[in-house]
């Protein structure tokens, strides 16, 4: 335990964490992309007997995310190979992770007769794709999970902080909470979990009691644990969300919270990040009997277990997400759709089925995934809300 903690303490003192560098990157767009494609159908008429030309933006040549580059490839072939009845053209640009260069490969795929783009990876790398090619009819279904870049000829395929803590706020609103406070760290990432969070909790009619910013250093966390304690304690709120990961500021603040006096058994702890990995993060004291959420991980490991008998090594955690974006467009396509590739299409109300299970686009750009709710309990996770095979009604 103390060797997990004293790893914890030297993640916060790096300033960024992978998560954060791979899938919220650039978060201020370079334009707005929302609204520029109106009515909700634009895109492209396809001929549905014909091969369907997709475009897969990907970083191949970036010295720090070529390996996330060639997994996204390797999950779009594995899904192409897994089509029955619908062929897929697909041709892999490089953008070797920069901006410049996947806003002109948006408009090379465009011009080479792409149908659809697959990725960017990076938000800004999506943001100036979209921009690029918003006048072609063109739609792009990009890897980042920034709701911000969302909007127009650009959707957004990662996992939201908006669908983690709507899925949290709901299941915590029908077990009878009414009152959270909210505890982020001071940065990029933090400040768009607590966004979502606010906005969950309204939606669902939880009252958000206190909002609590701290500095993402080891004196940042000890300086705010008393003052979330006094928090709960002046509003009587009786759920506290941690929007860190194991990665941040999860560990300390689950050790220390505890200590001080916030127990976990008068107080329900939630948090945005998953709880589950690594393996010690189940033993801290704060995080027992608490809720978090997480994918189907039945789906997820037959998906790796045959990425892995294809290609010989495991894939990288994002590696579905390309995955996704193929079967989605397949089971448009398959169905004979000639506008499967438009705006109304992608979003229709019924989702597809991906790696992870149930998801489905949002007219605004952004996704609604199936999650389970999960709780710690003796150090063990266990399912407590299972995630939703199917959608059912408009979504949040």
């Amino acid at each position: 335990m103390f060797a997990f903690l004293g790893s914890a303490r030297k993640a916060l003192t790096r300033g960024v964490i992978l998560s954060g560098a791979l899938a919220l990157a650039a978060c201020q767009p370079l334009a707005q992309v929302g609204g520029a494609l109106t009515g909700g159908g634009a895109g492209p008429t396809i001929d549905t007997s014909a091969p369907v030309r997709v475009a897969l933006l990907v970083p191949k040549s970036s010295s720090g995310a070529a390996p996330v580059g060639k997994s996204l490839e390797n999950s779009a072939r594995l899904a192409i190979a897994d089509l029955t009845s619908v062929k897929i053209d697909l041709r892999v640009y490089d953008t070797a992770g920069s901006t410049e260069q996947a806003a002109a490969l948006a408009q090379k795929a465009v011009a080479d007769g792409a149908q659809i783009i697959l990725g960017p990876l990076f938000a800004d790398a999506a943001n100036a794709a979209g921009v690029a090619v918003a006048e072609a009819n063109v739609n792009i279904l990009s890897f980042s999970n920034n709701t911000s870049i969302a909007g127009g000829n650009v959707f957004v395929l990662g996992p939201t902080f908006e669908n983690t803590a709507n899925r949290i706020m709901g299941f915590a609103k029908r077990q009878g909470k009414s009152k959270v406070v909210i505890a982020h760290p001071n940065n990029i990432e933090g400040q768009f979990g607590r966004n979502a969070v606010q906005q969950a909790a309204a939606r669902h009619g939880i009252e958000v009691a206190s909002v609590n910013g701290f500095e993402f250093s080891q004196p940042g966390v000890v300086a705010v644990v008393p003052q979330i304690k006094a928090a709960l304690a002046s509003t009587g709120a009786d759920t506290l969300m941690l929007t860190s990961n194991s990665a941040g500021a999860l560990p300390l603040l689950a050790q220390m919270l505890p200590e001080a006096g916030v127990n976990p058994s008068s107080i329900q702890y939630t948090g945005l990040g998953r709880w589950d990995v690594p393996a010690q993060t189940r033993e801290l004291p704060g995080l027992q009997n608490g809720w978090f959420t997480m994918p189907d991980q039945a789906q997820i490991q037959n998906f790796e277990a045959r990425y892995t008998q294809a290609y010989g090594t495991a894939p990288h955690q994002l590696a579905g997400l390309a995955y996704d974006g193929i079967a989605a467009i397949g089971a448009l396509v398959e169905a004979g759709n000639r506008k499967a590739l438009t705006a109304d299409a992608l979003t229709q109300g019924a989702g597809f089925q991906g790696v992870a299970g149930a998801f489905r686009l949002r007219p605004n750009g952004t996704n609604e995934r199936a999650l389970s709710v999960a709780m710690v309990r003796d150090k063990q996770v266990v399912i407590i809300d299972p995630a939703p095979t199917k959608f059912a009604g408009p979504g949040f």
